[in-house]
């Protein structure tokens, strides 16, 4: 395992899921969110959050980086990279939001909006962690084989 590349993939991750977010949680999702304000943090009040809240990212990020890392095949890095934030989108509808709906006083239709941008959000942040993973690794295979020649 290249630490290293491990590195890189992370903090790319961290970079597309702060755009992702930006444009669906804090654009197209912002008039659902403001609809629970004893819930939800207004985007006034949210800023003074964003740096814990980006430094989890950055955290969650490099261990889902190492956990795609360890379960790496070898294969297209995009396909792996999607497979990948598909069982984690699954399992963040499932568990997370799930469990949001239980102890957060918001609706069904929150729940399974939350549900569908996580998807979508992990779809996106699998695929770049499998691209950049997948360079990586492809990289470090050609540079073994030219070393061999």
């Amino acid at each position: 395992m290249n630490m290293g590349r491990l590195a890189i993939a992370a903090v790319a991750a961290t970079l597309v899921d702060g755009i992702y977010g930006f444009a669906v949680y804090g654009n197209a999702l912002s008039n659902q969110f403001a609809a629970y304000p004893g819930v939800f943090r207004s985007a006034e009040s949210g800023i003074a959050a964003l740096p814990v809240m980006f430094a989890g990212i950055l955290v969650g990020m490099f261990a889902a980086t190492y956990i795609y890392a360890k379960g790496y095949e070898g294969g297209s890095g995009l396909q792996e990279g999607l497979r990948f934030g598909l069982l984690i989108g699954i399992f963040n509808a499932g568990y997370v939001i799930g469990v949001d709906y239980g102890i957060l006083n918001i609706g069904r239709r929150m729940a399974l909006t939350m549900a569908l941008a996580g998807l979508g959000e992990w779809l996106v942040v699998g695929g770049t962690i499998g691209l950049i993973y997948r360079s990586a690794q492809g990289a470090h295979a050609r540079s073994s084989v030219t070393a061999k020649v």
